[in-house]
């Protein structure tokens, strides 16, 4: 069985795309959980993160589903 890689908050929100302050967000409303800790720091399993991140953005994997306006008719 392998180890899951953890990850400092602000490293993984950069993999997420996300602000660190994005990622404390979500561990203030219960949306994510650290999984460890290095000293001070919370460290975060990447998949975690990914799915706090699917969750927020309504699991749609877009951003929040809202059709592209241009301006421009198409």
């Amino acid at each position: 069985m392998t180890t899951p890689t953890l990850l400092t908050g602000a490293l993984a929100a950069a993999e997420a795309g996300v602000s660190p302050a994005t990622i404390r967000k979500w561990v203030q409303l219960g949306r994510l959980s650290p999984a460890g800790k290095q000293g001070r720091a919370q460290l975060f399993r990447l998949e975690d993160v990914f799915a706090a991140e699917r969750d927020a953005r309504g699991g749609r994997g877009g951003r929040g589903g809202r059709p592209c306006t241009s301006g421009r008719d198409a």
